[in-house]
């Protein structure tokens, strides 16, 4: 049995991880009616024996009553989020060890948190992940989930990967960055951005961004279609990033689920960096999800399993605004959750294959698991995992917008103003992306030169 921590780090990521850690116990208590500890649950949850019942989430195994314990690290320099989860429904799910929260925030400023906290909180963080680890018999991955455009999340979210990097080097570091859009609040987080890049192409193992814009985009068609409800149905509150937030969640969700669940060939996790990353820096995977919102279709009549992959495949499914489709890719991984058979995820590997482009080297570059458990609510779901070099378009745009701020030297002096933050973290993280750029675009125009009349790319207008 392997077992995974996740680290929520800022508001973003906390927020993002209370909806995840909701989902993952409503799926066991559906699923597991006699509330068994298993293999399944002990994935993400560890148990604590109790004497006597009181208010929390339980497992009887053996006669005994246990209280599940998220493996998890909550991290915010702000208590709001945490203190507000830890007098919800999940103030059993944690307990203090797992938690560190500061009173005044990061100010929006990348050096503040990696810097600044990174240097004050550094052994209190490492004591959590160490007490954390301890806690598992067989440690897999860590999932780390954090905004970029914040202060928090981008300085010691990043902060954070760097001390994962160095105390276990072996295990797995899969990152959820959540990029602020081009409309964003917070003047600074191309420069928050930019300085969080450079940290997560050195020191991740696989990389999913999600896009603030894109779940803007989902949210608002499948609220025009009336298929996300106004009123959450675990608090019966309404609040404005629930939705948002559940769709990351999700994508969680079918991540993991060959890690919680049985299936007729689940997927390591491992196995992802192993399959999805040609080349260390090229670990950003571009997610697309389908369905992608979880209990909104209770009753309602199940989408072809057809229909399920061609909506994956489809922009208005991904979580980060990109074209893959008329780009590169390195590989794809297909995470299946369902009813579904080995035949029916062939027969749409062949029908999708000739408008996807594959790398010359590997033209049938799929990697694929099946989970048998379905998400609650749907008798499948799709996750799809693409490395493209389609991801450059991202980094092209970021740099553009952080070259606009620093060219004018705007706001500069609030980074600078920091012990240890100089300009030449600034140019070294320019320089690491501009070289991220153009391995991508080597990677195209290697391509170009093979097939010079791409006509694969024309079948998939």
């Amino acid at each position: 049995m392997t077992q995974s921590i996740v680290v929520q780090v800022g508001q973003c990521g906390n927020q993002i991880g209370c909806r995840f850690w909701e989902r993952a116990l409503q799926e066991y208590a559906h699923f597991n009616k006699n509330g068994l500890y298993d293999d399944a649950t002990g994935a993400f949850f560890h148990n604590v024996d109790l004497t006597s019942r009181h208010n929390g989430v339980y497992c009887a195994n053996n006669g005994v009553v246990q209280l599940l314990k998220a493996r998890a690290v909550l991290l915010d320099m702000e208590e709001g989020v945490i203190n507000e989860m830890m007098q919800g429904p999940l103030r059993e799910v944690f307990d203090s060890t797992q938690v560190l929260t500061g009173v005044s925030g990061a100010g929006n400023n990348w050096a503040v948190g990696h810097m600044m906290y990174g240097l004050t909180y550094k052994d209190k963080i490492v004591d959590q992940l160490r007490k954390a680890a301890e806690q598992c018999d067989c440690l897999q991955s860590f999932f780390l989930i954090h905004s970029m455009g914040g202060g928090t999340g981008s300085g010691l979210g990043t902060k954070l990967l760097c001390l994962l990097k160095d105390e276990f080097p072996k295990v797995c570091r899969i990152v959820t960055p959540v990029f602020p859009s081009l409309e964003d609040d917070v003047i600074v987080s191309p420069y928050n951005t930019m300085l969080a890049m450079k940290e997560l192409t050195e020191n991740a193992d696989c990389v999913l961004p999600v896009e603030n814009q894109s779940l803007v985009d989902i949210m608002n068609i499948q609220r025009a279609g009336r298929r996300i409800p106004e009123i959450d149905s675990l608090t019966g509150l309404e609040k404005p990033f629930d939705a948002m937030n559940d769709i990351v969640a999700n994508k969680l969700l079918n991540l993991t689920s060959s890690a919680r669940f049985e299936g007729s060939f689940n997927m390591d996790l491992n196995e992802i960096a192993m399959n999805m990353v040609p080349f260390p820096r090229l670990h950003f995977l571009i997610p697309s999800l389908s369905p992608v919102c979880n209990l909104v279709d209770v009753g309602k009549p199940t989408k072809r399993l057809d229909q399920i992959f061609s909506n994956a495949f489809s922009k208005s499914h991904q979580l980060i605004k990109v074209d893959p489709k008329h780009s590169l890719y390195l590989a794809c991984s297909l995470m299946l959750r369902g009813n579904v058979q080995v035949s029916d995820l062939r027969r749409n590997i062949e029908r999708l294959t000739p408008s996807l482009h594959f790398v010359s080297w590997n033209p049938e570059g799929w990697k694929t698991s099946l989970c048998s458990v379905a998400p609650v609510g749907h008798s499948q779901s799709l996750l799809v995992l693409a490395n493209n070099t389609a991801i450059k378009s991202t980094f092209m745009e970021l740099r553009g917008r952080f070259t606009k701020l620093y060219r004018k030297k705007a706001h500069l002096h609030h980074y600078l103003q920091v012990e240890g933050m100089e300009h030449s973290f600034f140019s070294e993280a320019v320089t690491c992306l501009d070289s991220l750029i153009e391995e991508y675009h080597h990677l195209d125009v290697g391509a170009r030169k093979l097939i010079p009349d791409a006509p694969r790319l024309k079948i998939a207008r």
